[in-house]
């Protein structure tokens, strides 16, 4: 019965409260914070259960009113209004108990990459970025350049970012995988329409302790950094190229004139890269129903295709096709691609947990 089924919740939240007033917790910093991040994380669950029972309790009392005759038409009201809002309600319940990603929460890197189409797929890195800035705008996230590497026409053959927020990766998670953009080049004199890619990578964030890296497998070069960065990233070895050994990840950075700020924004990147690589093996041995769960499944896969001549934005996964290409680009509207690839994740997952 989903009444029973809340109710774990609400126990669990009341005791959470108990326990973070007892003298024990309160002396130990780390169990106090763990206890505090599982209650925020159950706080909705609870709220919509109280909503839940409260809602059970005055469909009963109005029921029962309905034979009084002063009150019949007054409870037949209340009952039609309450009656609407409950399977609302279990709806959105049944999603809240969905399992969820754990690194939902979490901050993202972005890595956008330019791949086949050359110069026209550095511009359109230098598109998406932009889109993307706008839609974390939009979003009330915060962002920051991590490393960039200017393409000879414009654009750029690598760009990583910061995003801040509230739930980003839970969001940004379904952009990983290959983007196709079809349109003609400022360059192409016959109007041919040329097809570019590039590749797109959602990676969380992770925290010092999450991850361990020895210095001995670390190989760390200074060298001069390159691009339009102004004189002083010309006449200085300000930019950092960390090598893991063990694995041979790369991860440079130039962006910033201090060589131990490129350091330590390299270092991040290189952190969150090894932990997202450890993740995506862990989900490998666990097999196709772990992917399918957390929303990440093959990142070689192409999602989505962007033609420009026809003014058409399709993601390939659920089969979706907006004729708003322009709008979505320019004002960073990717809700209208993210909200139903959510929709769609959120129905799988309940097939699968059987909810």
């Amino acid at each position: 019965m989903l009444q029973d089924k809340l109710q774990l919740f609400i126990d669990r939240f009341n005791e959470i409260n108990d326990l973070l007033v007892s003298p024990d917790i309160l002396s130990d910093i780390k169990k106090m914070t763990e206890l505090s991040k599982e209650q925020s994380n159950i706080s909705k669950i609870v709220d919509a259960a109280k909503e839940y029972n409260q809602i059970i309790s005055d469909i009963e009392d109005n029921k029962m009113l309905l034979g009084d005759d002063e009150l019949a038409d007054l409870a037949k009201e209340e009952l039609k209004e309450l009656e609407q809002r409950k399977p609302e309600l279990e709806a959105e319940i049944k999603i809240l108990l969905l399992p969820t990603d754990p690194n939902d929460d979490k901050n993202i890197y972005v890595e956008l990459r330019a791949g086949a189409g050359g110069d026209e797929a550095g511009l359109f890195v230098a598109d998406m970025f932009r889109a993307y800035i706008k839609f974390a705008e939009n979003e009330g996230w915060k962002t920051e350049i991590m490393n960039s590497s200017e393409s000879e026409a414009g654009g750029y053959k690598e760009m990583v970012f910061l995003v801040k927020g509230e739930s980003v990766y839970s969001k940004m998670k379904f952009e990983a995988g290959v983007h196709r953009v079809q349109r003609v080049p400022a360059t192409e004199t016959q109007g041919r329409v040329h097809t570019s890619a590039i590749t797109v990578a959602i990676i969380p964030e992770v925290d010092d302790v999450e991850i361990d890296i020895r210095s001995e497998d670390l190989k760390i070069d200074t060298m001069r950094a390159s691009g339009n960065g102004g004189q002083s990233v010309n006449t200085t070895d300000s930019a950092i190229r960390i090598t893991h050994l063990p694995t041979g990840l790369v991860v440079t950075n130039q962006d910033q004139k201090s060589q131990h700020k490129n350091k330590d924004k390299a270092m991040k990147v290189l952190k969150a890269r090894l932990f997202d690589m450890q993740e995506q093996e862990r989900m490998d041995k666990e097999g196709a129903d772990r992917k399918a769960q957390v929303g990440s499944g093959d990142r070689s896969a192409r999602i989505r295709t962007y033609n420009y001549p026809q003014g058409r934005i399709s993601d390939h996964r659920i089969n979706l096709t907006l004729y708003r290409l322009d709008v979505i680009m320019n004002d960073g509207l990717f809700h209208e691609i993210i909200d139903p690839l959510i929709a769609d994740h959120q129905s799988k997952l309940m097939e699968m947990s059987g909810v």
